[in-house]
């Protein structure tokens, strides 16, 4: 089947949960899957995407217009019991991406060498995105294993099948994570700070992390780590911390819900706009020589601060009482309780500050946030607010 858009679910991806009479996902699966590939040879630029559901490959789609005239988009995407392609669906109708055939889905995944290595082998990129990961930190407590095996492992196959193919050309991005430092060593953290990771999912991207510079030095691969600080957006996974505060307003707002429970409000973070952190990683892609930078707004804020800021667009003002577990959140006006602790949140090792300093990429890439901390998080509870008024049990 001829294809024009492409796929491959993962880090923060969620499943698409459309059944068979949702018709703009039933016909875009249908229209976009690539299972023929007829040669590995294209007249324009081409570029291989993993994690292409994933909340960061969707915030890309500016880009992809930007270089649609010369760029052509391949996704990488898991096959799955149901569709998972939820997050980009709202590309169908986009007539330049769509319509163009600009971007082709192809079935991998990155635990399978062979299939990375036939997939690079015909398509023959010129730049790689590596997007995809188990993302979810607590969760990779659970599943380390599998978390490893994706993260770091995953990694490795990518840039072995990039030299069995003799890709001598080819540009690398590798989604690094800021969890890399973890119990942090110095603050604000930047290009040379040790890393602490805390996690298995921290472990693995340094294992990722290092094999990338590794090919780079040993085999002059032209390949960079993005060390990217927390990045959101409306598309942002239900389960992460953000979303579930501006879902749980949203609800609330609506009178769909009463409260939110949570685990350490006290963890800090730098968190920015995703369609921002696109920008970078793209643009480390056009320099002359491969590097590593953080990606970050230097500003840190805690969960608390998240919720408050949260709960403020919808006209109520938090008020906390008690403390550790039995902390609250109270709409001062009202009284009602909005926010709960409870401990099954709560991480085996927590991190609790993290907090970026870009100034190499602001100097070497000339790259800079657009977007603060109110105005991510206004447009995240007014997202949600509308997607409840859609759907309420979206």
């Amino acid at each position: 089947m001829q294809s024009g858009f492409n796929e491959h679910c993962s880090l923060s991806a969620e499943v698409f949960t459309g059944t068979v009479n949702h018709l703009v996902g039933t016909r875009w699966f249908k229209d976009n899957m690539d299972d023929s590939m007829e040669n590995g040879t294209s007249c324009k630029k081409v570029a291989l995407v993993t994690g292409i559901c994933g909340q960061v490959s969707i915030q890309a789609e500016d880009i992809f217009r930007l270089l649609i005239a010369e760029l052509k988009v391949h996704g990488i995407i898991r096959r799955s019991s149901s569709f998972n392609t939820g997050r980009i669906e709202h590309l169908y109708d986009d007539p330049i991406i769509h319509t163009s055939k600009a971007v082709t889905l192809h079935y991998g995944d990155l635990s399978d060498c062979a299939c990375l290595t036939n997939l690079i082998s015909t398509i023959r990129p010129c730049e790689i995105y590596n997007l995809a990961a188990q993302s979810h930190v607590k969760v990779s407590f659970d599943i380390p294993e599998y978390t490893s095996d994706i993260n770091a492992l995953g990694t490795l196959r990518l840039l072995s099948a990039i030299r069995a193919c003799g890709l001598t050309d080819v540009k690398f991005y590798q989604a690094s994570s800021s969890e890399l430092f973890g119990k942090v060593q110095e603050i604000p953290q930047k290009e040379t700070t040790p890393f602490y990771p805390r996690s298995p999912y921290a472990v693995a991207k340094q294992y990722a992390y290092w094999i990338v510079v590794n090919y780079r030095e040993a085999y002059g691969i032209f390949a960079c780590n993005g060390i990217l600080f927390n990045h959101e957006s409306p598309r942002r996974g239900e389960t992460f911390v953000t979303r579930k505060i501006t879902r749980a307003v949203a609800k609330i707002h609506l009178g769909f819900a009463e409260f939110v429970e949570l685990g350490n409000l006290n963890a800090k973070r730098d968190w920015g706009y995703a369609r921002d952190y696109v920008e970078a990683m793209w643009l480390m892609l056009q320099q002359d020589e491969p590097d590593d930078f953080v990606i970050s707004t230097g500003e840190t804020h805690s969960v608390r601060e998240f919720v408050e800021l949260a709960f403020q667009c919808i006209g109520e003002k938090i008020v906390w009482e008690g403390k550790n577990e039995d902390e609250i959140g109270r709409d001062e006006k009202s009284g009602k309780v909005r926010v709960k602790v409870n401990p099954k949140f709560f991480r085996p090792a927590e991190v609790d500050l993290l907090v970026g300093d870009s100034t190499k990429a602001k100097t070497v890439l000339g790259w800079k946030p657009t977007v603060t901390f109110p105005e991510l998080t206004r447009m995240m509870v007014d997202s949600d607010i509308e997607l409840m008024k859609k759907n309420p049990m979206a």
